[in-house]
Parts: structure tokens; C-alpha cells; sequence
């Protein structure tokens, strides 16, 4: 069966990944062109904001996404210099940015005022509950505070205060959070990650990059291990992405370039792929004893 023949419900699920999450602008607008609408949305982090715009109009979130992109500065996510961060930590000992601008911009990208309520289909984040140190999924209630505990990178935002619970980022535990598309109702699942796991950027040349690849790794390996679980179940198509550049998620420079390479190549892969039931296709684990369909990455 073709993409558009998955069974349904279809879940979108956007994988974390900061300024990377411009790459899931470019799989929305090949998506598009197959004709591939969501049936639900799951997402974390900047995937729960790209999410959340899908989820409030699939039809027209690629086009408005594609606006919206280009024109985010790190500034805008990440205000000040070298001495303001550092006066913040002073003052806060947990973070180096306050998130006032991040609400800003969420508001930029979905309109002020609105819940889970207000959306078209179905739409579920996850969090992680400092305390427990779990998965903390949210589906109801403002989508605001939701957003902004989802996208609370540790050290870098302050924990978001919501429904009694302390909330961070929920790419600690689920950056690509298959399994709550899955509790949602999920019959097929669609995976936008920013990062999948099948090869890494390199070589790293400073200490920076020698960390930042190292998260990168430890959330691959947690999605890698997840799809292959529930692709026993259900199709699982990993939509692919390049990886050779290693792009900071904090670096807004190379916004239009990752839009370009996330359209390209899900476009090609899309156009070949052929899904024969439940199965992991376009990612490639030597190690998973699973279908994989003849779009699958080899």
C-alpha cells in the first residue's frame, strides 16, 4: 500500500530538536503533496509547537509554517548576551534564559487564548515530570504552559510550574513520543524527527560539539529502541533527514537549508515507498528483526 492507504487513524508525531525542527516544515509540504493528513498529533518540544499548529489546521500548517520559520532569529528564542545569561544564573542557579520570548514566539506561531479544545484533531505533548523523572504527557487544558513545559530545555529555560506538577522538556524521556500517538489511538504512525538515528555528524571538532553529538546520540538510541517496539504493532514510517551538518539546536542560520533538505529527501522517499503492514520503514536498524518495506533505508 501507498502512504496515503495507511490504516487508520494516521498519527503525525514530531520529534524534538530546537532549530532543527525546521526540517519537519519541509516533511509537512511533501507530506502535503501526497495528500497525507493526520488523523492526530503527538509531539515534544519544538515538535509539540510545530505539532500544534498541524493539529489546529492540517491543511494549511505546512504553508503557514514555511512563513513562520524563516523568520525566527536566536534572539528571539534566546535573548541577550554573555552577560545576561550569566546575571540569570546568578539570580535563578537553574537557567540561563528566561522564557518570556519563547512565549512570544509560541504565541507568534498559534494565536493567544487557545486549548486543546480549539483543535482540529486530536493533540497530545509530552513533558517530563522533574520529581519523577517520567513522562508527563498533557492533552487538555491551555496550550500555552503546556508548550512551554515541553520545550523547557534543562539548564537553558526555567521548569514550567503546571497543574501542580514541575514540568522540563520532555525530550529527557520521550523526543519522539511514539507511544503516546499510539495511546491516542494511533493506527499507523508518521514520524517527523529532527535527528533519526542511523548516523551521526562529524567529526566533532570542539567540546561543544563533542556534547551536543552526545545527547544526540543517548535521544537516538531512545527513539531507535521505541520505533522498533511499536512497529511490531503497527506501520511506523520514519520519515528520513540528513545529518550530515551538525547544526546546533540553538543555531537559527541554516533555517531555509534544513526546510530544503527535509522536503527533498522525504519527497524521494515518499515516492517509492510501499507499506505491506506493520513495520519499521525508512529507518534503518541493523539490529531489528522487523519488516522492512521496500521504502525502507538501506
Amino acid at each position: 500500500m501507498s502512504i496515503g492507504q495507511l490504516p487508520r487513524p494516521v498519527g503525525y508525531v514530531f520529534g524534538g530538536g530546537g532549530s532543527r525542527g525546521a526540517v519537519q516544515v519541509g516533511m509537512l509540504q511533501a507530506l502535503a503533496e501526497q495528500q497525507v493528513a493526520p488523523d492526530l498529533v503527538a509531539g515534544t518540544s519544538v515538535g509539540a509547537i510545530n505539532g500544534a499548529v498541524v493539529a489546529l489546521d492540517p491543511t494549511s500548517a505546512a504553508n503557514r509554517l514555511s512563513h513562520l520559520w524563516p523568520r525566527v532569529t536566536r534572539s528571539q528564542v534566546f535573548p541577550g548576551g554573555l552577560l545576561a545569561q550569566i546575571r540569570t544564573l546568578e539570580q535563578t542557579r537553574t537557567h540561563l534564559f528566561p522564557n518570556a520570548a519563547l512565549e512570544s514566539l509560541i504565541t507568534q506561531f498559534l494565536g493567544s487564548g487557545l486549548s486543546f479544545d480549539d483543535t482540529a484533531v486530536p493533540f497530545g505533548l509530552v513533558t517530563t515530570d522533574t520529581a519523577t523523572g517520567h513522562a508527563h504527557p498533557i492533552r487538555s487544558g491551555e496550550l500555552l504552559p503546556a508548550l512551554l513545559a515541553s520545550a523547557a530545555i534543562p539548564g537553558i529555560f526555567p521548569v514550567v510550574e503546571h497543574d501542580g506538577l514541575r514540568l522540563c522538556d520532555g525530550g529527557v524521556v520521550a523526543n519522539v513520543p511514539m507511544e503516546l500517538a499510539l495511546t491516542m489511538g494511533a493506527r499507523s504512525l508518521v514520524v517527523l524527527d529532527c535527528d533519526p538515528a542511523g548516523c551521526l555528524p562529524g567529526p566533532q571538532t570542539n567540546l561543544a560539539e563533542v556534547f551536543l553529538v552526545t545527547i544526540m546520540m543517548a535521544m537516538r538510541a531512545q527513539a531507535a529502541y521505541v520505533a522498533a517496539r511499536v512497529a511490531t504493532e503497527v506501520p511506523v514510517v520514519y520519515l528520513p533527514c540528513s545529518t550530515t551538518r551538525l547544526v546546533s539546536p540553538l543555531d537559527f542560520g541554516h533555517t531555509e537549508e534544513l526546510i530544503e533538505t527535509g522536503y527533498e529527501m522525504a519527497r524521494s522517499f515518499l515516492a517509492t515507498l510501499e507499506v505491506t503492514g506493520p513495520g519499521l520503514y525508512g529507518l534503518q536498524l541493523p539490529w531489528l528483526a522487523l519488516p522492512q518495506g521496500p521504502g525502507s533505508a538501506r
